[in-house]
């Protein structure tokens, strides 16, 4: 056993709001961020609608200069990290800047960018695309810029596991605290590809909902009805510190991450199995030493995908049993938020943090006719207060990754 990891600031750039108490109080009471496109005309895509950034002002850190060298996921991590750092009290300092890592997910990474430089190198020719092309465009050039703004020296990284990456990032940044590398880890995920290319690969797979003319009832997680997730973008930071430097400096602590759990299906690329998924929250118990009945709610993976959300609950009642996962609370924020990729875990880690600290569980919006075959308690519609010691966060991505996490009440 080694170091305790907590969690003492939280920061997030959502489609709910660009802060987390303004997402967190949409995402409580069921107001969903999903709406017609505006990054680009959508008009002749199948998918017209996503979960998009709104109103984002530059932080003040990010030099301008410096941000036109920068594609939007990178702006976004940079403005969840600030609000992260000030909401932990924790100044890096010269002489703790070695002790202070990043660890981060990224999905996509700058498709934005790519896109751009494309369509210049094709009208304008090789000399036109910009030396700072390729550092906007790098999945780990978000945590590279954490890292360069606020000084932190220590782990700097990035996990590229499509939907899981979040989850693999924070569960990387949890290793390395436990073990004595650092004493503080910057730690989460990045995504903006609510992009043109973006928008048409997803909707070529049949991947994402068609529901244009109704998009703020479209992400139907568990809904008889549902056709497919809704693309959203965002980041959501986490500062993650070994407990003992902590309370030392007197750090207000919201909860311990106590258990991390991944798999790999070994299955399909992009259709999901049970048995994984189940094999990652079996893990994950079995690395916190909780049983199947002290964990009170999940925040589901959850997309609003037919096969997908069915599969998710039977590996809940595999890993959990059945009787233990019909007494758990369930819900999938992504109703609200849309599906971030890369960013998504980060996001519902912060909604799962946060649901432990009000001892109140969200709610899965727009279930109209919830699926006959869902057995448990997705909290439809209207969330409830509920007493929470434990939350489970899920995370599945293509390629049959697999990443949990627990988060609990500090004794």
């Amino acid at each position: 056993m080694g170091n305790r990891v907590v969690v003492t600031g939280l920061g997030c750039v959502s489609p709910l709001g660009n802060d987390v108490s303004t997402s967190w109080e949409a995402c409580i009471n069921g107001k969903p961020g999903i709406d017609r496109i505006t990054h680009f005309d959508p008009e002749e895509f199948r998918c017209q609608i996503a979960g998009e950034i709104k109103n984002f002002q530059l932080p003040e850190i990010i030099p301008i200069k410096e941000a036109k060298k920068m594609d939007l996921f990178i702006q976004y991590s940079i403005g969840a990290t600030q609000e992260a750092l000030i909401d932990a009290g924790l100044e890096i300092t010269e002489d703790l800047e070695e002790e202070v890592g990043v660890s981060m997910g990224v999905g996509i990474g700058g498709l934005g960018c790519i896109e751009k430089y494309t369509k210049i190198l094709e009208k304008s020719g090789p000399k036109r695309v910009s030396p700072f092309f390729i550092p906007m465009t790098l999945s780990n050039l978000a945590p590279g810029y954490v890292s360069l703004l606020f000084h932190a020296k220590n782990y700097t990284a990035c996990t590229v596991s499509a939907c899981t990456s979040s989850n693999h990032a924070i569960g990387t940044a949890v290793r390395t605290i436990e073990r004595g590398d650092a004493k503080a880890v910057i730690s989460g995920g990045a995504e903006s590809s609510v992009t043109p290319l973006g928008i048409a690969g997803f909707a070529s797979m049949h991947a994402l909902s068609t529901r244009n003319d109704d998009p703020q009832r479209a992400s139907r997680p568990f809904d008889k009805d549902r056709d497919g997730f809704v693309m959203g973008e965002g980041s959501g930071m986490l500062i993650l510190e070994d407990y003992e430097f902590a309370k030392a400096r007197g750090a207000r602590i919201y909860c311990e991450i106590t258990g991390y759990g991944f798999s790999s299906d070994a299955h399909h690329v992009t259709s999901p199995s049970s048995e994984g998924p189940a094999r990652a929250m079996k893990m994950t118990l079995k690395d916190s030493g909780l049983t199947p009945d002290e964990i009170d709610y999940i925040n589901a993976h959850g997309t609003s995908t037919p096969i997908g959300d069915l599969n998710e609950l039977i590996a809940i009642k595999m890993a959990l049993g059945e009787k233990a996962a019909k007494q758990l609370s369930i819900s999938s924020t992504k109703s609200m938020t849309g599906h971030l990729l890369g960013a998504a875990a980060a996001i519902e880690a912060i909604f799962s943090i946060k649901a432990l600290h009000h001892n109140f569980v969200p709610p899965t919006i727009n279930i109209e006719n919830l699926d006959p075959e869902c057995d448990l308690d997705v909290t439809p519609n209207s969330g409830k207060s509920r007493e929470l010691r434990t939350a489970m966060s899920n995370a599945f991505g293509f390629g049959g990754t697999n990443a949990s996490i627990i988060f609990q009440k500090i004794d």
